[in-house]
């Protein structure tokens, strides 16, 4: 869907100490072209310096800049007020006037990163970040955030302006009648008609389907994002843990609830062993035999459910049986690895109907389960489960879900 065809249209800059890169962005997404894209609400980033000065030039009755290009080029009601301006905070929630310690440096990146999650949670809304304002940090975190959380209709761009104007604290807009402005040596007399405006568009990868679902809705830090993004790009191995029903899927660990765990592991070892997947409409006893025997492995308090699972599978596996195993299952990683990174770990068919066959698409030696010899030699899960020195996030989910 074009960006300019939804309802909410929003424009998202960070900016310093000058904050007409609002008003150069605003007027070069309004020209004619492939990039127009008139927004119904401006968002900005700043520190407190610069909110004041956004206040000041922009939103004021004079000079009120904002308010003058709107009249200049005829455009619509855009929202633009106090209550958008993001001021951003130091750690202890004290306004910030300049990034001065590594400790303002990752609250700025939090404050951005928690404005962009919001704003692109709305589904109705289209979002067009620049990154042209503020210190290079600044435009680095909203461009990598809406790398994050960036949705289809989500743009981001830089804005270019002509010499002698760019970076002239005199110039806003080119006006559309002679204006004269002077250069910075207050010598030079410039007519901000004359100048040149456009917006490069810049590309970007697009995480966000790559995240956990928790992510896209909770507070989580920058750092906490990024390290999820990083892990759903790590080779697929599965290590599976048979005494605290634990599975790490790469670099992220989640648990199961027993029976989840046992038909998961016994999918895995149909891979080891080079078995073909199982036939959901002709499950065989075999099939439910090697299912059983996983189950009672396990060392588990949950022994009493023993002659549960065996009454409802005395019969034998049927389609639903097994169909609610894997939907529980692909739930649970689908929710701590996000949609794309849980791909190399879910249950998957042949598509070979009507005798469809499901089994694991990773490969033997991606597959192992703690404490059995393997390529490498055995190890414990909690070695498995370091990198580079730290010990792994576990995500465990409730069991009832």
């Amino acid at each position: 869907m074009n960006p300019k065809s939804y309802s909410r249209r929003i424009l998202l800059c960070v900016s310093g100490l000058s904050p007409q890169i609002v008003t150069e962005t605003l007027y070069a997404l309004t020209l004619p072209g492939e990039i127009q894209f008139v927004p119904t609400e401006v968002h900005l980033l700043t520190t407190a310096e610069g909110a004041e000065r956004a206040r000041l030039t922009l939103l004021s009755d004079d000079p009120g800049w904002f308010h003058r290009l709107r009249q200049d080029y005829g455009l619509p009601e855009i929202r633009f007020t106090l209550d958008t301006l993001h001021i951003l905070r130091s750690a202890e929630g004290r306004l910030l006037d300049d990034i001065r310690s590594a400790a303002d440096n990752e609250a700025i990146a939090d404050a951005i990163t928690a404005v962009v999650r919001e704003l692109t949670a709305d589904p109705q809304c289209a979002v067009h970040a620049s990154i042209a304002g503020g210190r290079k940090t600044m435009g680095f975190y909203l461009g990598y955030a809406l790398s994050l959380f960036g949705r289809p209709q989500d743009r981001l761009s830089h804005v270019l302006v002509s010499s002698p104007f760019e970076s002239n604290p005199a110039f806003f807009y080119p006006t559309p009648q002679e204006r004269v402005i002077y250069g910075p040596d207050q010598q030079q007399p410039l007519d901000a008609s004359a100048a040149t405006v456009m917006l490069a568009d810049i590309p970007f990868v697009r995480l966000r389907d790559g995240l956990q679902e928790a992510l896209l809705e909770s507070g989580a830090s920058f750092s906490a994002v990024v390290a999820q993004a990083q892990r759903n790009l790590a080779a697929p191995r599965l290590v599976l843990d048979s005494e605290s029903y634990r599975l790490r899927c790469g670099e992220t660990v989640l648990s199961l609830p027993p029976v989840e765990f046992a038909a998961y592991a016994w999918l895995a070892r149909r891979t080891l062993a080079g078995q073909p997947g199982v036939c959901r409409n002709r499950i065989s006893a075999a099939d439910t035999a090697e299912f059983l025997a996983e189950y009672r492995a396990l060392h588990c308090e949950w022994d009493q459910e023993m002659d549960r699972v065996e009454q409802a599978l005395r019969p034998g596996m049927d389609t639903r049986y097994f169909d609610n195993r894997l939907t529980r299952i692909h739930r649970r990683l689908i929710r701590a690895l996000g949609k794309p990174g849980a791909q190399p770990y879910l249950v998957h068919s042949d598509k070979k109907r009507p005798e469809s066959r499901y089994a694991l698409i990773l490969k033997p030696e991606q597959i192992r389960f703690v404490g059995e010899e393997a390529e490498g030699g055995a190890g414990t899960f909690e070695e498995d489960c370091i990198v580079n020195g730290q010990d792994l996030p576990v995500f465990i989910h409730n069991s009832s879900l």
